[in-house]
């Protein structure tokens, strides 16, 4: 088990599909629709901040809590992909790149739910 946050494998994916969100919402399309990129890139934080929020809880189950809700993030980052795509703030190549990043993400994270739940409980 990892020792501190920046050690879990998906936090790693999730801080560079930040980095990849703010890159995508500073091209001129999106900078404009202030409420859209402000809400991507909350929802992105969102992701890596409750995973490291729960790893500092030091409790699997409220771990896990904090994992559901990046999960619910990355889903809403997912969502809101496919309106900067419907809206052509961003290509096809773009798009695809983020939505498997994201993808990435969200598996990772029901996988690690999923280990939390099974571990026995610490008493």
């Amino acid at each position: 088990m990892a020792k501190k946050f920046e050690e879990i494998e998906v936090w790693q994916l999730s801080r560079t599909l930040v980095k990849e969100i703010y890159s995508i919402t500073s091209t001129d399309k999106i900078k404009s629709n202030y409420s859209l990129k402000d809400q991507i890139q909350r929802a992105g934080l969102s992701i890596m901040n409750n995973i490291s929020e729960g790893f500092e809880r030091q409790s699997d189950r409220e771990f896990a809590y904090f994992l559901n809700i990046a999960k619910g993030s990355a889903g809403e980052v997912r969502s809101m992909l496919y309106i900067m795509h419907d809206l052509d703030y961003i290509d096809n190549i773009v798009f695809q790149k983020t939505y498997n990043q994201i993808m990435m993400i969200s598996k990772s994270l029901s996988g690690f739910i999923t280990y939390l739940k099974t571990q026995p409980k610490k008493s």
